[in-house]
């Protein structure tokens, strides 16, 4: 009888061990996933060597690999054609322009505090975050990162030409959190090891990394031994060498995320903040245009997605698709509820991903305001392209290049496409520059720039007239 009962006893153990040797699996899947944005800035559409317009000197290696065992989107876009716009809209999941900004400088002037950045989403969830590099949403401490909800940062607040190498101009410092630091070293490189740091400091943690590196932004810097004379170009040798080592330093990232056990478990998302720039002499074949272009050179970027866990690698989606989505992304894949009191612009691209929906927004739409008189929509495969007085329309599917201009032949869909911006731009906030939001041919001479010491001024005055207002409370 006591034997049978030991016999039992192991039995039960035995099963009750197999069954804890199955858990990983299903504990796994419930798991939280690390969320990981590697946003770089101003690279080429070709400027990675997985595209197969890409020109000989351009070589990625881990980003390739990254790209071949991951989902290569296509039709990857961003929501502006310059810096700030593009981030604003990224870290808030909303279009920037509902909260007044259209522009490089209105961005980096800083985000209204009302807006609720991902971080501030994510942390009742348990996740902890980190904000690395480029900032560009506000210069004074209240827009600072760790006053979005950002647990730590290292990086710059603004000033998108920040030196690689020349860390001592102290009114534009480098910061670890809230304190500016004197520092050393090349500045992708300090990025990435900072990455590195925090991922193995809080690998047993859900966490939030958003990677924003400077490179491959003007002024053209690398290491003087990794600029090699292979295109004649200096300044495109140059843009070579600093590529060399944002493509290293992505690779130290992926290596970090395996080695401490994480990168299954990963939505590791790869984009630019927009088009190349033609000052770096960025290639962004086969497409029309460079930053500060609402063509497909502008705002159509490399955008790579990976998740092993969840997510089927080695393919392509072909879903338009947009930074602005991100937000909605991280949300869906923490398991989190979407906000109600500002809905999101943005939309869960994982569905996408998936295979599970060939389409996600209906249009996307891009608007400067006013003063330049630049907007954009997409509608399917249609695009509407505008300019001041010139309105030109391209159909992307047959001509991704946007060589042909089709607005003559189809003035039915000009017409369509531009009520629907329209309409759209309704909804948008006036600039926060007091720039007009539309373009008129009658505006007459634009408003004067304010110096950087009258920007000082205001920001200061704003900021004396938040504190007394919170006082007064």
């Amino acid at each position: 009888m006591r034997i049978r009962l030991v016999l039992n006893a192991l039995i039960l153990l035995n099963a009750l061990i197999l069954g804890l040797i199955g858990m990983p699996s299903i504990v796994l899947a419930e798991e939280k996933p690390n969320i990981v944005i590697i946003l770089t800035d101003d690279q080429g559409y070709a400027d990675v060597s997985y595209n197969p317009h890409s020109p000989p000197e351009v070589s990625t290696p881990n980003i390739d690999a990254l790209a071949h065992s991951s989902i290569i989107c296509t039709q990857g876009y961003t929501s502006g054609h310059v810096c700030s716009p593009t981030r604003a809209g990224l870290m808030t999941g909303r279009y920037q322009q509902r909260f007044g900004i259209y522009t490089a400088g209105e961005g980096g002037s800083g985000v209204p505090l009302d807006e609720v950045f991902i971080p501030q989403r994510l942390k009742p969830a348990g996740y902890v975050s980190g904000a690395l590099g480029k900032w560009h949403l506000g210069l004074t401490e209240e827009y600072h990162a760790m006053n979005r909800g950002f647990d730590e940062f290292y990086g710059f607040m603004g000033r998108g030409a920040h030196p690689y190498f020349d860390h001592s101009d102290m009114d534009h410092p480098i910061y670890r959190g809230l304190t500016p630091i004197q520092e050393k070293g090349y500045l992708t490189t300090r990025i990435t090891e900072e990455a590195i740091d925090f991922i193995s400091r809080h690998k047993e943690d859900p966490f939030f990394l958003y990677v924003a590196y400077n490179a491959v932004h003007a002024p053209p810097e690398a290491p003087e031994k990794d600029i090699k004379n292979v295109t004649g170009d200096k300044t495109r040798d140059t843009l070579m060498a600093m590529i060399k080592h944002l493509d290293m330093g992505v690779g130290e990232i992926v290596k970090s995320l395996k080695e401490n056990d994480i990168f299954d478990n990963t939505l590791l998302i790869f984009l630019t903040d927009n088009g190349g720039s033609s000052a770096m002499h960025a290639n962004n074949t086969p497409l029309r245009g460079f930053k500060q272009m609402d063509y497909e050179g502008g705002i159509h970027v490399p955008f790579i997605v990976s998740w092993p866990a969840r997510l089927e690698g080695g393919k392509k989606c072909d879903v338009p698709m947009w930074s602005t989505d991100l937000f909605a992304t991280a949300l869906d894949a923490a398991g989190l509820p979407m906000p109600k009191e500002k809905p999101l612009d943005g939309k869960s691209i994982l569905p996408a991903l998936k295979g599970e929906t060939d389409s996600l927004h209906d249009e996307l739409y891009w608007s400067s305001a006013g003063e330049k008189g630049k907007w954009a929509v997409r509608s399917g495969d249609w695009k509407l392209v505008a300019e001041k007085k010139r309105i030109e329309l391209f159909d992307l599917g047959k001509d991704l290049g946007e060589t042909t201009d089709l607005a003559a032949k189809h003035p039915e869909v000009v017409s369509e496409l531009t009520t629907k911006y329209n309409a759209w731009l309704d909804e948008m906030a006036d600039p926060v520059s007091k720039q007009e939001k539309r373009w008129r041919p009658d505006a007459g001479t634009p408003a004067k720039r304010m110096t950087k010491e009258e920007k000082k001024t205001e920001r200061e005055k704003k900021k004396a007239e938040r504190i007394k207002a919170r006082e007064a409370k």
